[in-house]
């Protein structure tokens, strides 16, 4: 009996005690087989981050189910501990001067290696081919969607996609009136991208702070139709449009920590994106907009399209590596048509209408002599507002925007403006209004002469 029991030992893995599983044996035997890391609340191999931690316990659990009788699936989340403990490493940097693909890596000076010995963030599945046939369905369906230039954008911004960084400060929005076909753009990346793509909300992001947890380790987070309610507030937006190194992420439930965000943001839509209270500058100077073309009436739609373009991907990966390039070349600024800038400058015409309303004609002058307080100025451009059919700001939010805009506008604002009634009231100088504020009826205003402004100084 005593032999037999030795040379059952013989057939023993080193890690089973004949009782249980000696822990801290098991995984290092299994971090021998399988080289992982542990770092930011996920484990990362030379495949990228491990996408499935079910498959990972399954691993465990079809090497341990011949050895434990009872309790197997508790061992097995025991082990997994262990091993988040056993591969901890401090950080896993991004690496953005690389693209690991599925057969090798892809350095952006155009040369390419076959080794995958290396731990790394991310790795998608197209493989790298120097000689793929062009993209031609892909560009064909881009030219009938887009403009020439704009096509350049699209092309260095999903090149952007492809390696971790926000160097570039970018979202892109894609808009047009519905049918042209411009979500097939996303099927497309979903597939280019694979694991590290991922449908999302805006708006979503915009209003819950545990939403930029969601997008750790992603790539490209794609709108497919993007709502067209003003957002409450951007700061969420932007933080992850520009984020540098790391930031504060929250899950429900958890305690925030620090972790690396380069998720970019690609939204289609039938309208703008508009903040409800942010009309800053960098809101919209963080937008690409492109614009598509009409669809044609007697365009036959293909239901079959996205499966055909997905048939160029190793064509479609090297035509956005080309776009990577150049943009990487010109310091991360993308290249912008005319009709993109100026989509970009009539959407933040648009949200702050208040410019709008100063160049209107029969509401107001200015003139050095004149003051208005700011309760009058501000009935005058919600009448405006009403007969233009704009939604106007809050109050506060309007005194503030002029008030920040003084030497912009020619005007000055005051705390010591003295109103008909004799008190002391908060307003603007150098404005005055063109109507009396009295005759502010439904049926019209009455105008009047800027010499007769009740507010006119002496």
């Amino acid at each position: 009996m005593a032999e037999n029991k030795f040379t059952r030992l013989d057939w023993w893995p080193e890690w089973f005690t004949g009782k249980t599983v000696n822990e801290p044996i098991f995984c290092r035997e299994f971090l021998e087989k399988h080289r992982l890391a542990y770092t930011e609340n996920a484990f990362f191999s030379v495949n990228g981050k491990v996408t499935d931690e079910n498959a990972l316990r399954s691993a465990v659990y079809q090497l341990i189910e011949p050895f434990v009788v009872t309790s197997v699936s508790k061992k097995v989340d025991d082990i997994i501990k262990d091993l988040r403990i056993k591969a901890q490493v401090k950080e896993l940097l991004p690496q953005t001067d690389r693209i690991h693909v599925q057969n090798g890596t892809l350095f952006l000076d155009g040369t390419f290696t076959e080794e995958k010995t290396e731990i790394v963030r991310s790795r998608f599945q197209v493989r790298y081919d120097p000689k793929a046939k062009p993209p031609e369905r892909w560009l064909q369906f881009l030219s009938e969607l887009l403009s020439p230039e704009d096509i350049l954008t699209l092309q260095e911004f999903i090149g952007y996609c492809l390696i971790p960084s926000n160097a570039g400060q970018r979202m892109m929005v894609i808009k047009g009136n519905g049918g042209e076909g411009k979500s097939q753009i996303g099927h497309v990346l979903a597939r280019l991208f694979g694991a590290y793509a991922k449908d999302g909300s805006v708006g979503k992001v915009s209003e819950n702070a545990f939403a930029r947890a969601d997008l750790e380790h992603i790539h490209l987070m794609i709108d497919d139709d993007m709502r067209l309610e003003a957002l409450k507030q951007t700061n969420y937006v932007k933080s992850i449009v520009t984020a540098k190194g790391k930031m504060d992420l929250e899950r429900k439930g958890k305690q925030s920590y620090q972790g690396y965000m380069y998720a970019r943001i690609l939204a289609f839509s039938n309208g703008d994106l508009i903040s409800l209270y942010d009309r800053s500058d960098g809101f919209f100077r963080r937008q690409l907009i492109l614009t598509t073309k009409r669809r044609h009436p007697d365009r036959k739609d293909d239901p079959d399209l996205s499966e055909k373009l997905c048939e160029e991907l190793g064509g479609i990966f090297l035509w956005a590596f080309e776009g990577l390039q150049r943009l990487v070349n010109n310091s991360f600024r993308f290249t912008e048509s005319d009709q993109a800038k100026h989509n970009r400058e009539m959407v933040k015409r648009d949200a702050n209408n208040v410019e709008l309303f100063l160049q209107s004609k029969g509401y107001i002058v200015c003139s050095p002599e004149l003051t208005i307080s700011s309760k009058d100025l501000y009935a005058v451009y919600c009448t405006w507002c009403d007969e233009n059919a704009y939604p106007p700001m809050k109050r506060k939010t309007f005194v503030e925007f002029l008030s920040n805009n003084e030497e912009r506008f020619g005007i000055r604002y005051t705390t010591h403006l003295i109103n008909s009634a004799g008190r002391e009231v908060r307003g603007f100088k150098g404005i005055g209004s063109l109507v009396h504020l009295s005759s502010m009826t439904p049926g019209g205003w009455q105008k009047v002469d800027p010499e007769d402004n009740p507010f006119r100084e002496t």
